[in-house]
Order: structure tokens, then C-alpha cells, then sequence
């Protein structure tokens, strides 16, 4: 076998007894890379990246004092009390009670990997910003996050996710600060603490944690009517994605371009993925929450890992830079809507490789700090009134929660382009400043810095003529102060309608079942009252089929439903197919199974760039030898895309399942089914994912399946395979869902 299993927790493999001989501390795993090592103010440092991890065979204080016991506190006596002059103790403790920094109040549980951004130069023509011109690699750090939950939420849990990429250009940093979603629930970024505050867990007990289907929520969004776009896209498959591989980043606002000719054009930003966008059933996302809270971090660490790397396509949508920001009737500026890909493409204009996993999660993850107002020339925001607001709020909050106005010199957050920003001391300045005049004019440190001018600019005197950052001057006129909204903002169900009607029969299903478990979650009979009459202003079938779930009468419609909206098939995830990279297949074996032929599977599973998981009765080494990744055990169908029995007689071994009440009679006669076994296949069946089983095996009918079934493929696995892989590249068998 070539491929390699993930999962392994160090770069070398333990030994059973603690090691006593001395040694230097361990190098980084093969998959892992740390932010690149440049000074606080941007200038590569040339030092190699271990530099600044930890170094020494002896345990040291901080301040690189080395000790011979940290495991007992200083006492007057082996039973007295513990010395105050413990100066180790006291610096342990602590640094342990200040490790925590305060967590995200939005997007607290997240995972990040490093990167490349490599661009086609599509957009040269229409931003003059270097990262996109052509053939240009920029290094990136992503980070996935979902945003209700605390840090120790699961992953699966239905919400909307953040989809952040940093960008170390050569001209400074840029940040993509977008989500899975792209649209949001308000349209002023003054009430995104009211939306916030109505989304997490109820004040007086602290629940529910990391979901929406409570009363506060329903009760917020039933008295937004612009609220009803992003729930529609929550309570569909989108909130509940299968992994972040196979999530759909948006940038959510409309920014502007502006290229070397100064001309301006309004773009939409897409991140598309190469292995398409797929979600998880409602009954797996609940399995996993407590099978594997960790779930898609996991999956995201283990496919870099094992060369999977994840590969997003980033695409803008392009538009005039009209004076009224206005498509086709559809006002640019409104956060609450989209402009259908059919309408306008997606041009894609760079490919997105994440091929490292971070070297420390505090360190990266959790201390990456992202801003919207994060730009660099040739692009510019606009005036939506949800980014106007975010422009100052990021910030605001980083300040917060890393300790002070320094947070870009946290090595994660450094740019890997030249700093001289004059700031000066604060809490946590690692750079060690030069010079006596940190302000504009000066003449003692020579004038510099130096302000920045464009290229070709005749006003630009003695100016550095380099990159410098475009403020578009905007005609703004003879305006009033108001707090209001524009007449553009009002229609808010029409782009719901058509979301709705976009979605095949199954996923249509799917939002009726979300909006009836979460509506049924409600203490107050009110809130699903008045979310019922949003319902039916969107779609009647949605509305009377969600009230026939809460036993509720149908409500007339208050604002028809829009009849002349044409579906989007972009909106929908079925229909199409996808590349099988990354993707897990299982092979389960028992003691009759032909070593020879799993051999076999897993070498043409590897081939196609799929990872192989052996799953066997107990741990041990297949009889030619070869690892077992997975036991019937710590073995559940969530963990798979598809699965291969290659089983004979699956039958309950005593020494590893002693449960006799658990055994599930054989129907042709043969002894008794391991019931680990059948619930795996039916619970894989039931979520429509394709499987192979061997002739002979009796699991199948021990676990009701449908010999007949789509995606369903009796025989030898060897010869069946190809079949499999087939019906794969459409993520599930959508024929198997009633």
C-alpha cells in the first residue's frame, strides 16, 4: 500500500515505556507547516521555521531556567504547606490560568490549514491587485468555523458556516471573510447583535448550545421577514454540510474592483469546490454529534494528511458599477439577496490548495485574526449597511480577544510584506522600533516613511510611486442623515420562493422536515404561528406540509407567493456529478475473508485517490499481515462515503461480542450475524450510500437491504467495484430516499 492512513498523533511512533534518555523535542509531523517565519513588521527573517517552536532535551522555565522536578510543589515538609517563594509553581499556575484567551462571540469552534492561492489572471483585466494577476502563488491561511456554538461544540450541528481565507500578498494582507451561505439574516449590521443574542443559548440557563431550534431564534427571525432568505438555506442541506471539503464558500457583500485604468466594476466573491457540495442527512449529523464531535475538523486534518489536499475554485460575479448598484432589478448593496448564476456566471479566477495542516491550534486557529476592511489595492468595500458595520466591528473584537492593538504581529496574522505603520508600543509589541519620529511629517528619521502614490498619477510629486490602497471617490450628493432602509430593500420572499422551488423533491423534503423539527422545538405556540405565515407568503406546499407536522391550520397568505420565478439549478446539490478524491470507502473482512483480495480493494481504492479503511472483528494485523484501521467496534457508517463486505460468514465471535441476546439469526442457517455488522449496513443503506456485498455474505439480508436496490451491488467486491465507484460520483444514491 502507498496511501496513508491518517490519523497517526506524532511524527514518530511511541514506545510502551516512558523514555528516560534525554533527546531534543521531536520535528513537526510530515503534513504540518507553521506561518512562515517573518519579523513582527513583515521582513522575511531567514530562520528556519523550528526556530520558534520549542528547543533544549531539559525542561526550562520561561525564562530558560531548567528544573529537575515540575510534579512537586515546594512545601516546609513532605506534609507542610506550600511555599509562597515557589517561583515554578507560581509561574505554571499562572500561565495555565491565563492560557484561554476569550473565545470568538461568533465562530468560536473552528479548524484552519495552510495554503496556496494560485491565480489564472482572469481578473487582471478588472482589479489591479497582484494576487490575481497571472500565474501569481500566494500563500493562505483558511479557517472553517460554525457560528452559534462555543469552542466545544460538535461540528455537525445545523448552522451556518464561516468560510475565512487569508491572503499573504506581496502588497498586504487581504482577507475573504465570507460564510457557506450567501446571504445573511439582516440587512444592518446594527442588529447583528439582536440576531446573534436570539441564535445562542437562552440567558437564563445557557441552552441550547450550537442550534437554532429554540424559541429566541424562531422568535427573531418570525419578526424579520428579510430573515426568511439565510433560514431557508439553514434549515435546507446546506446547514449541515458532509464535510468543509465539500462546502460552498461566499464573500456575501458585493465589493468593488478597481483596475490599472482606475476603472471600477462590482464583483461577488464564490469559492467552489472541486469535489462539488454535499451534505449530511439529518439522522447522520445527529449520530456524529456524539459518535465524533470533532468530525469535520477531523475529516479536514486527515484528508491533508493523506495528499487529499482540499481545492477550492474562487469565482466572481461580475457587474457594471452603475450609479443606482442595481442587476436586473436585484440591488447589489442588499445583503439578503443573490443574483442566480444563470443570470450572471461565475468566472472562476483562481484555484485554492490546502496542502497543510497548522503545527499548533492555538497558535494558528485559534489566534488567525480576520477583517474585512483587511484590502489591498484594486479592491474597495461598498456601501452595504452589513459590511459598513463590519468594518468596525472585526477590529473592535480582535482588540478584545488578543489583548491589544498588536494582534497582526501574532505570526499568523503577519504580513509577508514590508510593515512601517508608525505604530508604536501596546500590549504585546514584539517589534523592537528604530528611529525617533513615529509621525508624518518628520525630518529627523529622513522623512520616512514615505506616503504612496498609483502608478501614473501626475499629482503625485515626491510621493513613492508604488501599490498604494484605492479609496474609490464615490459621488455621494445631497444626502440627509436617516436610519432607514432603501425602498429596494422590501421584497423579502421572492428569492426564498425561488430558492425553494430550485431544490429537487428530496431536498425539498429535507427543509420541510427541518423547519418542522425545529418550529416543533418551540415552547410557544406563537413564534410557529407567526413563522407559518412567512412560510406561506414563500411557497404554499412548504407551508401546509409544515403545518400538517406541527398539527397547526395553514395560513393564508399575507403576500402572494411569487409565481414567474425560474429555478436556479446552481441552488441545488443533486444532479450533478463530482471527483471521488479524499473520499473514505470501508472494507469490512471477518475470518473467511480472502486476504489476497482486500489487498486488492485497498490497492484500487488508493489508485483513485480515495482513502481505504480495513474494519475487522478486533485490531489485529490481517492474517498476511496488513493493518486493521478499524474494529466492528469504533467501526460506524457516518465515518463512510461507501462500503465493501468483503465478508463470508460474518458471524458473532464470542471473544469479542459476548452479548448473546445482540445476535441476529442468519436467514439461510448458517449461525448468527454480528449485529454490529447489520446495523453498520443499514444504517448505510438507510442513508442512501452505495455498497458492495460479497456473494455469500448473510449481512445483507440480516440488515434488510434490497438486493435490488439502486446502488446496491451483489457479487465478487473485486469485480463490483467499478460499479461502486460510479454510483459514488453523485455522492449518495438519491433514488434509495422515499
Amino acid at each position: 500500500m502507498t496511501s496513508t492512513i491518517p490519523g497517526k498523533p506524532g511524527s514518530a511512533t511511541p514506545s510502551v515505556e516512558e523514555p528516560t534518555a534525554p533527546r531534543e523535542p521531536l520535528p513537526a509531523a510530515p503534513d504540518q507547516r507553521g506561518p512562515e517565519n517573518v519579523s513582527a513588521t513583515g521582513v522575511p527573517t531567514g530562520a528556519p521555521e523550528a526556530s520558534r517552536a520549542q528547543s533544549g532535551a531539559a525542561l526550562t522555565t520561561a525564562q530558560g531556567v531548567r528544573l529537575r522536578d515540575t510534579d512537586h510543589s515546594l512545601k516546609a515538609g513532605s506534609r507542610g504547606p506550600t511555599l509562597l517563594q515557589d517561583h515554578h509553581l507560581r509561574e505554571k499556575i499562572t500561565h495555565f490560568d491565563h492560557e484561554r484567551i476569550p473565545e470568538r462571540v461568533v465562530h468560536a469552534r473552528g479548524a484552519g490549514a495552510h495554503g496556496v492561492f494560485d491565480s489564472y489572471g482572469t481578473a487582471a483585466g478588472i482589479t489591479r491587485a497582484t494576487f490575481l494577476a497571472e500565474k501569481v502563488s500566494t500563500p493562505v491561511f483558511t479557517r472553517f468555523s460554525t457560528v452559534l456554538g462555543s469552542r466545544g461544540s460538535a461540528d455537525t450541528v445545523r448552522d451556518t458556516r464561516g468560510f475565512a481565507t487569508k491572503f499573504y500578498t506581496s502588497e498586504g494582507v487581504f482577507d475573504l471573510v465570507g460564510n457557506n451561505i450567501p446571504v445573511f439574516f439582516i440587512q444592518d449590521g446594527i442588529k447583528f447583535p439582536d440576531v446573534i443574542h436570539a441564535g445562542k443559548p437562552h440567558p437564563d440557563r445557557e441552552i441550547p448550545q450550537a442550534q437554532s431550534a429554540h424559541d429566541t431564534f424562531w422568535d427573531f427571525v418570525s419578526l424579520h421577514p428579510e430573515a426568511q432568505h439565510h433560514t431557508i438555506w439553514n434549515m435546507s442541506d446546506r446547514g449541515i454540510p458532509r464535510s468543509y471539503r465539500t462546502m460552498e464558500g461566499f464573500g456575501v457583500h458585493t465589493f468593488r474592483m478597481i483596475n490599472a485604468q482606475n476603472e471600477t466594476t462590482l464583483v461577488k466573491f464564490h469559492w467552489k469546490p472541486k469535489l462539488g457540495v454535499h451534505s449530511l442527512t439529518w439522522e447522520e449529523a445527529q449520530m456524529i454529534g456524539g459518535l465524533d464531535p470533532d468530525f469535520h475538523r477531523r475529516d479536514l486534518a486527515d484528508a491533508i494528511e493523506a495528499g487529499a489536499f482540499p481545492q477550492w475554485e474562487l469565482g466572481l460575479q461580475v457587474f457594471p458599477d452603475t450609479p443606482d448598484q442595481m442587476f436586473e432589478g436585484i440591488d447589489l448593496l442588499d445583503p439578503t439577496k443573490i443574483v442566480p448564476e444563470e443570470l450572471v456566471p461565475v468566472q472562476p479566477v483562481g484555484l485554492l490548495t490546502l496542502n497543510a495542516n497548522p503545527k499548533n491550534f492555538f497558535a494558528e486557529t485559534e489566534q488567525v485574526a480576520f477583517h474585512p476592511g483587511h484590502l489591498v489595492p484594486g479592491i474597495d468595500v461598498t456601501n452595504d449597511p452589513l459590511l459598513q458595520a463590519r468594518l468596525f466591528s472585526y477590529i473592535d473584537t480582535q482588540i478584545t480577544r488578543l489583548g491589544g492593538p498588536n494582534f497582526a504581529q501574532i505570526p499568523v496574522n503577519r504580513p509577508h510584506a514590508p510593515v512601517n505603520d508608525m505604530f508604536r508600543d501596546g500590549f504585546h509589541q514584539d517589534a523592537v522600533h528604530e528611529g525617533v519620529a513615529p509621525y508624518k511629517p518628520n525630518s529627523l528619521d529622513g522623512g520616512c516613511p514615505f506616503h504612496a502614490a498609483i502608478a501614473g498619477d501626475p499629482n503625485a510629486g515626491d510621493a513613492l510611486v508604488d501599490a498604494a490602497f484605492i479609496d474609490v471617490p464615490e459621488e455621494l450628493g445631497t444626502v440627509r442623515k436617516v436610519r432607514e432602509n432603501p425602498q429596494s430593500f422590501e421584497d423579502h420572499y421572492s428569492q426564498v420562493t425561488l430558492f425553494f422551488r430550485s431544490l429537487s423533491p428530496v431536498e425539498q423534503q429535507h427543509v420541510i422536515q427541518a423547519y418542522t423539527f425545529e418550529l416543533g422545538k418551540c415552547y410557544e405556540q406563537a413564534i410557529r404561528e407567526r413563522q407559518l405565515q412567512h412560510l406561506a407568503n414563500i411557497d404554499g406546499y412548504l407551508a401546509a406540509e409544515v403545518a400538517r407536522g406541527l398539527g397547526l391550520p395553514v395560513p393564508e397568505p399575507t403576500v402572494p407567493p411569487a409565481e414567474d420565478v425560474v429555478p436556479s439549478p446552481a441552488l441545488s446539490q443533486v444532479g450533478k456529478e463530482w471527483p471521488l478524491d479524499g473520499r473514505i470507502i470501508g472494507i469490512v473482512t471477518d475470518d473467511t475473508s480472502d486476504a489476497e483480495v482486500v489487498h486488492g480493494l485497498r490497492e484500487a481504492i488508493d489508485a483513485k485517490g480515495m482513502v481505504p479503511l480495513v474494519i475487522a472483528p478486533t485490531g489485529a494485523p490481517l492474517p498476511d499481515g496488513s493493518p486493521v484501521q478499524r474494529t466492528y467496534l469504533t467501526a460506524r457508517s457516518v465515518e463512510f462515503d461507501a462500503l465493501v463486505f468483503a465478508t463470508g460468514s460474518a458471524q458473532v465471535d464470542a471473544g469479542t461480542h459476548p452479548n448473546e441476546d445482540a445476535k441476529i439469526a442468519d436467514p439461510a442457517g448458517a449461525g448468527t450475524v454480528d449485529p454490529r455488522l447489520t446495523l453498520l449496513a443499514a444504517e448505510a443503506y438507510r442513508h442512501a450510500k452505495a455498497m458492495v456485498f460479497a456473494d455469500l455474505t448473510p449481512v445483507l439480508e440480516g440488515a434488510g437491504v434490497d438486493r435490488e436496490a439502486p446502488g446496491v451491488f451483489v457479487g465478487d467486491p473485486a469485480t463490483k467495484l467499478q460499479d461502486l465507484f460510479t454510483a459514488m460520483t453523485t455522492h449518495r444514491v438519491w433514488q434509495r430516499f422515499p
